[in-house]
């Protein structure tokens, strides 16, 4: 499982920590999100996110 970083304020997406802010445990994969997840700083949607290298 892999960090994503959303493209518009730069929050990072760690699997190891999950959204606690939505109610997203540890151990959900970034892919594994629902389709209506956004980012919990600036609510930009998943697909302004990109894998961190």
């Amino acid at each position: 499982m892999s960090k994503w970083v959303c493209r518009v304020c730069g929050y990072i997406y760690d699997p190891d920590i999950g959204d606690p802010s939505k109610g997203v445990p540890p151990g959900v994969d970034f892919k594994d999100l629902p389709n209506d997840w956004v980012c919990p700083i600036c609510g930009a949607p998943k697909d302004m996110f990109e894998p961190m290298e």
